[in-house]
This record gives C-alpha cells, sequence and structure tokens, in this order.
C-alpha cells in the first residue's frame, strides 16, 4: 500500500517548468504539515518545501523565489510548481504528510523502503 503518489516529472530544458502532483488518502491531507523532497543523483533526500494547514509555506533557499508549493484539500492533491529550472534541479522528487514541520525534516532521513517511486525530474543545460 502507498499512501501517496507523485507525479509529473519529467525531461526538461534548463529555464523551463514543470508541475508535480502529489495525490493520497483524506486521512493523510488532514495531516498539520505537508512537504516535497528531492533526492539528487548521490546525495542525501532534503526537504524543500512545506505547507501546513494554515497555508504557511517554507522553502530551501535553493529553490525560493523559483518553486511553489500548494495543497487542495477538496481534491486530496498537493502541487509542487517549479519555474526557471536549473540542471542542479535534477532528482527524484517525493511527499509525505506529517504531524509537524520538525517530523517532515526527520522523515527526510529514513530509509528508502520508506518511501514511494517518486518522480524523476530531470533538468538539461
Amino acid at each position: 500500500q502507498v499512501p501517496l503518489v507523485e507525479s509529473g516529472g519529467g525531461l526538461v530544458q534548463a529555464g523551463g517548468s514543470l508541475r508535480l502532483s502529489c495525490s493520497g488518502s483524506e486521512t493523510i491531507f488532514k495531516a498539520p504539515a505537508m512537504g516535497w523532497y528531492r533526492r539528487a543523483p548521490g546525495k542525501q533526500r532534503e526537504l524543500i518545501a512545506t505547507v501546513t494547514n494554515d497555508g504557511h509555506t517554507n522553502y530551501r533557499a535553493s529553490v525560493k523565489g523559483r518553486f511553489t508549493i500548494s495543497k487542495n484539500s477538496e481534491q486530496n492533491i498537493l502541487n509542487l510548481q517549479m519555474d526557471n529550472l536549473k540542471p542542479e534541479d535534477t532528482g527524484v522528487y517525493y511527499c509525505s504528510a506529517a504531524e509537524s514541520l520538525d517530523t517532515l525534516q526527520i522523515i527526510a532521513t529514513l530509509s528508502d523502503d520508506n518511501w514511494g517511486q517518486g518522480t524523476q525530474v530531470t533538468v538539461s543545460s
């Protein structure tokens, strides 16, 4: 059973845009905090964008101003709009939900068998 399913990745040239989606059950989308993660080739998974139930968003410095996270609780979809993509944005993107922002950070360290397939984003130069 995969609680969250990511989609929308692909191959894009630098400067282009992609919109990622994450879908799941109503129960999961009631969680106080949700986030998007990225695992770049050869690197650890990192939390890059978060949104809380009160609409507060936060971004990793490397994506701030280029990525926008949004949550549609009626449709149970979490989106990540990615604009002005750079080659260093290449990686597998995942989403998750948790009881707090701190827990979202901790989740990033979980082993791969705790995650779904994610969605691959490749940005060519």
